[in-house]
C-alpha cells in the first residue's frame, strides 16, 4: 500500500527548472509533479500554502548535536560580557541543579568584553557553590574550568595546554572535557540529540553532519545519534575524527573518516596555527600543529583502503598547508583523480590564501565552511582583528573567492559555536564584512542546500524536481520574495551589511522525504 498523496499548491516554489510551478505532489516521499496549480491531479490531501515560499531544506554541514541540546536546555554563556556576569550566570545555574551534578555550560567569548579578564578556577568554585564546572569557550577549543573539576582531573596537569588559573587549552583541555562530559548519563544525551535536531527541523534543517570523534565526543553518543537519524527528526550523516581510523568509522556507521580530526586548534583559543604570531598572545605562539604531513598523508591512503571519504578540521594556513601537503603526498601513491573522486573535506578553512585555494581546487575539496564566523567575529574592531591584525583578518572566511574559481562548498553552523541559523548564514555570505568575498543570495542558498548533499556523495538531492526526494521547507517571508528567493539583504548599500536588518523568513512546515518533521504551532 502506498502512503497518502499530498499536494501543496498555491506557493512560490524555488525551482529553476519550472519557474512558473506554484504546486507540487508528493508521493511516496517523491516529488510526483510540479506545475500550476490550476492543473494539479488529485491528491489524497491537500496543503494551501496561501503564497508560501517553498524551498529545497536546508543541509547544516557541521553540528555536534549532543553539545547543542545540552545548550539549548542548559547554561547558555554567549550573552555574558563580563567575569562578573558569567560568576552570576553560573551561580544562578548551579543553585537549580540536584546533588553533585556538575555545571555544564557553553558559549563565553572574552573578545567582546570590555574588561578581558577571566574569572579564575577559584572564583568559579565560589560560584558554583563547589561543584566541578565545565564551561567551553565559543570555539570549544577551550574551557574554564573550577578548581573542583581540576582536582578530579590531576592528569590534566602534565598536559600541554594545562594552567592553574582554570582555562585550559589543548590535551589538558581534552582531559577536563572528558571527564565533565562523562557526567552526562546516556538518558540525558538522548534528550538533548532530540532538542537539537527538533530545533534544526524548526528552522527548516532537513538533515546535519554530526562531526564526532575521539576527542570531542565518544562512540555511544556518537552511535546513539545515528540510531535515531530520520526518526521524525533530521536525517544525520557522521563525520569520525580518528586518525587512520576508517576501518573504525564504518564500523561505527560513519559516512566519512573526517569532520573533526584535528590538524589544529581555533582562532578564539588562539590554538588554530598560523603562519604569523597572534597579536594578542604574549607568548609570540603561531598556535599548535596537531598532525604531521606523513599523517596526513596515512590517513588519506588509509581512507582510500577503505573506500571512505575522509577530512581534516584545519583553520589556520599553517594547518591547512600541512593538509594540502599531506594530500599531495598521497596523490604520489593515488594519483590525484582518486583524490578528487572522494570528495574529502576541510572543515572551516577560515585563514586561506590563492596558494591554499588553489589546492582545494586542484585536489576537489569539499570546503565545509560556516559563515557566521564572519558575521561574529569579522571586520574592524573584532576577534580577528585582535589576532591577527585588520588586514589578515579581511581576508578571513575567504568564501567568495574560493567559490568564484570552483571549490566546492558546504555551509554549516559548527552548533553550538554559531548558533544554527540556515537563513542567517546565507546572509551573512552574501553580506561579508569584506564586499570583495560576498556571494549571491541563491549561490549561498546553494551551499547551504545541494551542497550539503553533494558534501555526502548524494548528488541528486536539494533540489525541487520530478521524481527528485520530497525534502523540502515552507516559509512565510516578511521581507518578500525576489527570483524564487526571499529577500535577505537591505536594499539600501549603507545598511547592507553582516548585521543587516531584513527579517529573515519563518519556518512553517519541513519536509523529509514526504514525511513531516515540523509544522509550526505543533508540539
Amino acid at each position: 500500500m502506498t502512503n497518502p498523496s499530498t499536494l501543496y499548491r498555491g506557493g512560490v516554489l524555488h525551482c529553476p527548472a519550472e519557474p512558473s510551478a506554484t504546486a507540487l505532489l508528493v508521493r511516496d516521499g517523491r516529488i510526483a509533479w510540479l506545475g500550476a496549480a490550476g492543473d494539479a491531479p488529485a491528491a489524497d490531501q491537500v496543503v494551501e500554502l496561501d503564497g508560501a515560499l517553498v524551498t529545497p531544506a536546508f543541509v547544516d554541514a557541521h553540528v555536534h548535536a549532543t553539545d547543542t541540546g545540552l545548550v539549548l536546555s542548559g547554561l547558555d554563556l554567549s550573552s555574558v560580557r563580563s567575569a562578573g556576569e558569567l560568576l552570576e550566570a553560573v551561580a544562578a545555574f548551579a543553585a537549580g541543579l540536584p546533588g553533585d551534578a556538575v555545571v555544564l555550560g557553553h558559549g563565553w567569548d572574552e573578545s567582546n568584553w570590555a574588561d578581558r579578564r577571566l574569572p579564575d578556577a577559584a572564583e568559579l568554585d565560589r560560584a558554583a557553590g563547589g561543584r566541578r564546572t565545565y564551561l567551553s569557550q565559543a570555539s570549544i577549543h577551550s574551557a574554564l574550568v573550577s578548581a573542583a573539576l581540576l582536582a578530579a582531573c590531576p592528569q590534566a596537569q602534565a598536559a600541554p595546554g594545562y594552567d592553574a588559573s582554570g582555562w585550559l587549552r589543548r590535551d589538558a583541555h581534552h582531559v577536563v572535557r572528558a571527564a565533565a562530559q562523562g557526567s552526562v548519563t546516556r538518558a540525558q544525551r538522548v534528550v538533548a540529540q532530540r532538542v537539537a535536531l527538533g530545533h534544526a527541523a524548526s528552522l527548516g534543517i532537513a538533515a546535519v553532519h554530526e562531526c564526532g570523534g575521539p576527542e570531542i565526543s565518544d562512540e555511544e553518543d556518537f552511535t546513539g545519534l545515528l540510531a535515531i537519524s530520520g526518526a521524525g527528526v533530521p536525517e544525520v550523516y557522521g563525520y569520525w575524527g580518528e586518525l587512520s581510523g576508517a576501518a573504525r568509522a564504518r564500523e561505527l556507521g560513519a559516512v566519512g573518516a573526517g569532520g573533526d580530526l584535528f590538524a589544529d586548534g581555533a582562532l578564539g583559543s588562539r590554538t588554530a596555527h598560523v603562519s604569523s604570531a597572534y597579536l594578542d598572545a604574549e607568548d609570540g605562539s603561531c598556535g599548535h600543529g596537531y598532525l604531521s604531513v606523513a599523517q596526513v598523508r596515512d590517513h588519506l591512503l588509509d581512507c582510500a583502503a577503505h573506500g571512505m571519504q575522509g577530512g581534516f578540521h584545519a583553520i589556520g594556513d599553517a594547518a591547512i598547508s600541512t593538509v594540502l601537503d599531506g594530500f599531495a603526498a598521497a596523490a604520489a601513491t593515488l594519483g590525484t583523480d582518486r583524490l578528487r573522486a572522494a570528495r574529502h573535506r576541510v572543515e572551516h578553512a577560515e585563514i586561506m590564501s590563492k596558494r591554499l585555494i588553489a589546492g582545494f581546487v586542484e585536489y576537489g575539496i569539499v570546503a565545509s565552511m560556516q559563515p557566521a564566523f564572519d558575521r561574529l567575529w569579522g571586520g574592524a574592531g573584532r576577534m580577528y582583528e585582535s589576532r591577527l591584525g585588520l588586514d589578515r583578518s579581511w581576508e578571513s572566511n575567504p568564501m567568495g573567492a574560493m567559490h568564484s574559481v570552483g571549490v566546492a562548498l558546504a555551509f554549516g553552523s559548527d552548533s553550538p559555536v554559531t548558533p544554527l541559523d540556515p537563513w542567517g548564514s546565507v546572509r551573512a555570505a552574501a553580506a561579508h564584512h569584506n564586499p570583495s568575498q560576498r556571494m549571491s543570495v541563491r549561490a549561498a542558498f546553494a551551499a547551504h542546500t545541494r551542497g550539503g548533499w553533494r558534501a555526502v556523495h548524494l548528488d541528486s538531492e536539494g533540489v525541487l524536481a520530478l521524481g527528485a526526494p520530497a525534502t523540502f521547507a515552507v516559509w512565510d517571508t516578511p521581507a518578500g520574495v525576489e527570483r524564487g528567493l526571499p529577500v535577505l539583504v537591505a536594499e539600501d548599500p549603507e545598511v547592507r551589511g553582516p548585521q543587516d536588518p531584513t527579517p529573515l523568513p519563518v519556518c512553517r512546515r519541513t519536509v523529509l522525504r514526504g514525511e513531516v518533521i515540523y509544522e509550526e504551532g505543533s508540539s
